[in-house]
């Protein structure tokens, strides 16, 4: 993929990936969606990226939309050889982003005091759990524990029941948009000094700043807010309710005037002058909370999801069906917003992936390709970026320093 394929605001920057699974492969997918030229370093191995999620056949869909837009060499960083390669990449880039433990890039010869000796401008994101400094930076640090020290886990679930674990890798997709803010924040400084700098993403921290509201009110008030399930916080109704065929339906009425559309069209006219019911702040009460709960679930279930969402529509009651990824595809609106695209894929004719985001009305980004191959771009990241000879690069492939993929 050259710099023609390639379209966005961010055409201009290099961007070298010593990464693995997640938060610092989304970190560069989303530079790479707005157009910068990404080179992911994998080990001979390959990222253990590529062995999660659903597979069709020996490719990994996953990775296929992780890696997007990114071209992969693989070199192994055991050898000096391997070591010299990816030094030299990084001393033509503008942003290098790892993500492992403190101290790994120091004992390989990458690290930022190093590599900015040779490329002052170099930005240099570390993404790692606990930091690059403080008690607890030497400590492996996964999204799920990190939740569980950014305070996070603790409010996640229902109140009667253990700690819940999100099913989704959310801490660390909200680690890769700080540390992709980072990357463009220190770029930008960059116009003004020359001078490069690190940007230190700690993901228990991404997941801390969910806390914001917390922290003021615990200090102040010595509120420790515990779980709340799928209920807003001293807000009813605001919850999740089920519906006759099996699914849910979130309602959110959270104003009086939409508090009373919605009684109007259970056709219940007793909850507007029941004192439990009355005010806000009478149905935020947890036992109130509960009640109307109830009540309105016991109306729910008397209607398939689609009639249901169209009634609480129709009576301006805020609603959604709570959606599987089945709904998604079906769903016109994020057909029109291109929030699922159909890549070109070498092995499986396409790959669907999410669209862009955010959108830009003047310099979008786009998906140019799904993720390579591992090593698939090797051979022209040797030749093009390091003007290296057929010579050489077969010299290192057969040292073991570059791993190339198997033509036969």
């Amino acid at each position: 993929m050259n710099a023609n394929t390639r379209s966005g605001p961010l055409q201009d920057l290099k961007v070298i990936e010593i990464c693995s699974t997640i938060a610092g492969p989304a970190c560069t997918r989303l530079l790479a969606d707005f157009g910068a030229d990404v080179i992911k370093i994998e080990p001979p191995e390959g990222d253990p990226v590529r062995q999660m999620g659903q597979h069709l056949g020996d490719v990994s869909l996953y990775a296929a939309s992780i890696l997007r837009n990114k071209r992969s060499i693989a070199l192994d960083l055991k050898t000096a050889e391997g070591r010299e390669l990816a030094a030299e990449l990084i001393a033509r880039a503008d942003i290098v982003v790892e993500n492992n433990r403190p101290g790994v890039m120091e004992r390989l010869g990458l690290g930022y005091e190093a590599m900015s000796a040779r490329n002052p401008g170099l930005v240099m994101v570390r993404i790692s759990g606990y930091g690059q400094d403080g008690p607890y930076s030497e400590r492996p640090g996964y999204g799920a524990i990190c939740e569980a020290v950014g305070g996070v886990r603790h409010m996640t679930g229902d109140p009667d029941r253990p700690p819940a674990r999100v099913a989704l890798a959310t801490t660390d997709y909200l680690s890769s948009v700080y540390a992709a803010f980072g990357a463009m924040a220190a770029i930008h400084a960059r116009q003004a000094t020359g001078k490069g700098q690190v940007v230190d993403v700690a993901l228990y921290e991404a997941a801390f700043t969910q806390m914001e509201p917390i922290v003021p009110a615990h200090d102040k008030l010595g509120v420790v807010p515990q779980r709340e399930g799928s209920n807003l916080p001293s807000m009813a109704p605001n919850s999740s309710y089920p519906t006759a065929d099996g699914g849910f339906v979130l309602i959110a009425a959270n104003s009086q005037p939409t508090w009373r559309r919605l009684v109007a069209l259970m056709q219940m006219p007793e909850l507007l002058t029941d004192p439990r019911f009355e005010t806000i702040q009478a149905r935020g009460r947890p036992e109130n909370m509960k009640a109307i709960d109830q009540i309105i679930a016991d109306w729910t279930r008397g209607f398939d999801g689609n009639t249901l969402e169209h009634m609480l529509r129709a009576a301006e009651v805020p609603t959604s069906r709570v959606y599987t990824i089945a709904d998604i595809y079906a769903d016109p609106h994020f057909a029109a917003r291109h929030m699922l695209q159909q890549v070109p894929h070498p092995t499986l004719g396409h790959t669907t992936q999410m669209g862009v985001v955010p959108r830009l009305s003047g310099t979008p980004g786009a998906v140019h390709r799904s993720g390579p191959d591992l090593g698939a771009d090797g051979a022209d990241i040797l030749s093009d970026e390091l003007q290296l000879s057929e010579a050489r690069q077969q010299a290192l492939i057969q040292s073991g320093a570059v791993k190339v993929p198997s033509t036969t």
